[in-house]
């Protein structure tokens, strides 16, 4: 067994908890085995608390495995419940940073797709128009950085559709880099891609007061340490 590695916390309190996770972590199990950023919170909230049985733990959203960046934990059934709808009526802000090779058309946009998920694939794929099984994604980005070769865009999402970033960007011209699944073409050493969930905005579920949480970008990747040094 190796030794125990300790989630990096961005917030905690009674109510919630937030993690910046690495862009290896699972967020939850899957079928792979691999122990769950769940697992490990739940594991620090324990040791720290010296907290006997069980620990509760909600997951309240997801990122894809190789994202990296804020995710964010119930620690009562009470948050969970009030994140959850909050989540649902899209009173959380969620900001991306995404490197991407291929300069968009505009610095600005808002893109609105229509998306298909394949679960067999675990792919999912955007339409300019609706398609029979079709859910609409909209984000908007915006450039904010640029080097010799890549360009790093802010992207605001408005909706949670399965991969969406991934998949929008991808369908205008401008796949993630490394993300060889929605087609760039060389994969990252680190086996992560570029995008990094940077921050998340929303009322305190319990304290009703604004709480905004930001997460430094993986310091193993040299773009991204770039980036941080122009932004």
């Amino acid at each position: 067994m190796g030794e125990k590695r300790m989630p990096i916390v961005l917030y905690e309190d009674n109510h919630i908890i937030a993690i910046n996770k690495t862009n290896h972590d699972l967020v939850q199990g899957d079928n792979s085995g691999d122990e769950p950023l769940s697992d490990m919170v739940k594991a620090y909230i324990k040791e720290k608390y010296n907290k006997p049985g069980d620990v509760y733990l909600g997951v309240v959203h997801r990122l894809d495995r190789p994202v990296s960046g804020v995710v964010l934990f119930a620690r009562t059934s009470k948050a969970l419940t009030r994140l959850n709808k909050m989540f649902i009526e899209k009173e959380v802000k969620k900001t991306y940073w995404a490197i991407v090779k291929e300069l968009p058309e505009h610095d600005e946009e808002t893109l609105i797709h229509h998306m298909l998920k394949d679960s067999n694939k675990n792919k999912s794929y955007a339409f300019l128009k609706p398609r029979k099984g079709t859910k609409e994604a909209e984000l908007k980005y915006k450039l904010i950085s640029s080097t010799s070769n890549y360009h790093l865009l802010e992207v605001e999402l408005k909706t949670g559709r399965h991969h969406q970033i991934r998949c929008q960007l991808a369908k205008i011209g401008c796949p993630i880099k490394g993300d060889l699944k929605y087609g760039f073409p060389r994969s990252n050493q680190d086996g992560g891609i570029g995008l990094h969930a940077r921050s998340i905005e929303f009322i305190h579920p319990v304290k009703n007061e604004p709480v905004i949480i930001v997460a430094e970008a993986p310091s193993n990747e040299v773009l991204w340490k770039e980036f941080q040094n122009i932004h």
